[in-house]
């Protein structure tokens, strides 16, 4: 038996029993029928907390004719095992592939419970690239947070299978287009559209009621993604944060990204400084959503140290 199925076995015996238990008690939501054989997760779409333990992130699955297909994998290992016993209560099919839609911690360390069962694990070449260069240390970042028990059994898990734009991919019995527009939120964004029900799992690019946090964004690269989402017949879209949209309620995020760059780029010109910006410069509609105390003035800081060397 080789050492990578010994740990599998191993942690599933440690987490077997007490998943189900685990999942109640951590509110881990659970699924959703988005559509025929589609399903989603709808995490509490948050700061990363002890209270939530890390689920604040969207992820689901699509039901084929003959497998499960995976969009990603939440925070940490434990929640992995959760997703993979409660996909078993929905059908007895087995998971065939996981889909990683970008690099954001909130969405990828459940990962390796998949990985412990066999599973392939899809990203973009550069989701996969980033993943294996800096999801250490968000690794790190998220033990501090949500705590050693919380995170057992976690680690970074580099994706096995890579595509380096759009692709229309056979799945469990299912076709799926993998939709990438260039750099956006992130550097290897994928979409993930199933065909047969117009349901989208837009990964980083569609928040909904949470503002994005700017890590490795390029906005106009950004924005555009948004507009040719816009252009599909999309029956559904499930952001990765906050509830299921409809239409046109995509480009609220292009709303925020537009106005942050503009007041940004008027504070920069009008001679005002860094540390006054992160604390004056506001996009006020958005004031109530999720994480806008923290994060609008961090995204305030990146867009105006990229116009200073520019």
């Amino acid at each position: 038996m080789t050492v990578r199925r010994l740990r599998a076995l191993l942690f599933t015996l440690l987490f077997a029993v007490s998943t189900l238990t685990h999942a109640a008690m951590s509110g881990m939501p659970a699924p959703v029928a988005i559509a025929p054989g589609v399903y989603a997760f709808i995490g509490d779409n948050d700061a990363v907390a002890p209270a939530n333990h890390g689920i604040v992130a969207n992820n689901g699955f699509i039901v084929g004719q003959d497998g499960v297909t995976v969009i990603d994998t939440g925070s940490s290992y434990r929640y992995g095992r959760a997703m993979i016993e409660a996909i078993r209560k929905v059908t007895p099919l087995p998971v065939k592939l996981v889909i990683i839609t970008h690099q954001a911690p909130e969405f990828v360390f459940g990962a390796a419970a998949f990985r412990d069962e066999g599973v392939p694990i899809l990203a973009h070449a550069r989701a996969a690239q980033l993943i294996r260069e800096r999801c250490s240390i968000c690794l790190a970042n998220l033990r501090k947070t949500l705590g050693e028990d919380e995170m057992a059994g976690s680690r970074v898990t580099v994706p096995d299978q890579t595509v380096n734009g759009t692709t229309e991919i056979e799945s469990g019995g299912r076709k799926l287009q993998l939709l990438h527009f260039g750099p956006a939120s992130t550097p290897g964004d994928l979409a993930v559209l199933d065909t047969q029900t117009g349901v989208l799992f837009a990964g980083g690019l569609v928040s909904n009621g949470r503002i994005p946090e700017l890590r490795n964004e390029q906005i106009s690269g950004w924005l555009a993604a948004l507009e040719n989402l816009r252009g599909l017949d999309l029956k559904t879209v499930v952001p990765g944060f906050g509830k299921p949209l409809r239409g046109d309620d995509i480009m609220r995020t292009g709303t925020y990204l537009r106005e942050l760059e503009a007041a940004v780029k008027q504070a920069y010109t009008s001679g005002v400084g860094l540390t006054e910006a992160m604390h004056t410069v506001q996009v006020p509609a958005f004031r109530n959503d999720k994480l806008y105390a923290i994060a609008q003035p961090q995204n305030v800081q990146r867009i105006y140290l990229q116009l200073e060397k520019q």
